[in-house]
């Protein structure tokens, strides 16, 4: 390892911290923020300096801590770096015990035993660095396919003549009712998620693709959710309880569907499942707050001056809400989420 590509790894570090500092105030996409990251850390085991298992953790760990520090409200960094986590620990294992009698640490049998592995960490694993590169590749792979394996499903979700409502703009679901298209007809009704208004996007996307489309404002949803047969909508984040944080508007949307017992689904990657909960008296690690000039402008100075405006970016949507995760391995109900977690997240990573 030459100091160059040291060098590499930490303008590679500059370069992703400028990339979440520059755009504080806005929400990056989700896809984009898993790719850069997986791929970050690809670089981290490939040129970074390491001699066993412990050190590769230790320098995954601190360097995701400081890319979370930068935009703690971005989950996705943080369940990135502990896929790459789970992924090196099932590398080691393998290489140690060979893959045929290979078990996960989770295996009843496992558990019963109590044998603990901590101790092959600190000892030169060979093998380890181009089978964990290896896993990381699959990992990325399944990031880019994700929208497009979620697409796939849409026809055993979306029947002929049904009303769909969404709300704001979500390219999973922009490609979720796209696939469905192309072989059904149906009508979509967007929500338009003020003061964003995201929805006219996806709205002018749907429509140009030859879909049946109506934009509604956000506070016709309730008058209008009584002839939808099904809403549909993307998220931010799958919170471990099986909650979301998904865009602002998208809680009353849930909350009108379920007094009309519509059914909600949530195309959502499996890169968007998080360990973590939500504290509701913790709005500020939860939420983002930005400038609130969309919703009243700095020309209204008299009354502006009396009030304080809070504009969030995100709602939290309890699961009871929700009827079906459809993620790029399959549709799941919000009480199954847990389990998915504790196969996609090792314990021990659940706090980096």
């Amino acid at each position: 390892h030459t100091p160059k590509m040291a060098e590499e790894v930490e303008q590679r570090v500059e370069e992703f911290i400028t990339y979440l500092a520059q755009k504080k105030n806005c929400v990056h996409s989700s896809y984009d923020v898993a790719r850069r990251t997986v791929l970050f850390l690809r670089d981290i085991v490939s040129k970074t300096k390491w001699s066993n298992p412990r050190e590769l953790m230790e320098r995954v760990r601190r360097d995701g801590k400081r890319l979370i520090s930068i935009q703690p409200g971005e989950s996705t960094i943080g369940n990135m770096v502990r896929r790459v986590l789970k992924i090196i620990r099932e590398e080691l294992a393998r290489c140690l015990r060979g893959s045929e009698d290979f078990e996960t640490k989770d295996s009843l049998h496992t558990m019963l035993k109590g044998g603990g592995d901590g101790d092959d960490y600190s000892k030169p694993v060979p093998n380890l660095k181009g089978a964990v590169i290896e896993a990381i590749l699959e990992l990325l792979g399944e990031i880019e396919e994700s929208a497009n394996n979620i697409a796939a499903q849409a026809l055993d979700h979306i029947h002929a003549n049904e009303v769909i409502m969404t709300v704001g703009y979500s390219k999973t679901v922009e490609a979720f009712l796209k696939g469905a298209a192309r072989k059904r007809k149906f009508e979509v009704i967007v929500a338009e998620s003020a003061p964003s208004y995201q929805g006219q996007q996806l709205a002018r996307s749907l429509a140009q693709s030859g879909i049946d489309t109506t934009l509604i404002t956000d506070s016709a949803v309730y008058a209008i959710m009584s002839r939808v047969n099904k809403v549909i909508i993307g998220t931010h984040t799958v919170m471990a309880d099986g909650g979301l944080k998904a865009l602002n508007g998208a809680h009353g949307l849930a909350l009108a569907a379920h007094h009309h017992s519509v059914p909600v689904l949530v195309c959502a990657a499996m890169f968007k499942l998080s360990p973590q909960y939500l504290c509701a008296y913790d709005q500020d690690t939860f939420n983002k707050i930005v400038a609130p000039h969309d919703i009243m402008s700095f020309a209204e100075g008299d009354l502006i001056s009396k009030v304080h405006v809070q504009n969030p970016v995100f709602d939290y949507v309890p699961p009871d809400l929700i009827k079906l995760f459809i993620s790029n391995i399959g549709g799941n109900a919000p009480s199954y989420v847990y389990r998915l977690i504790s196969e996609l997240y090792d314990a021990d990573d659940r706090d980096l």
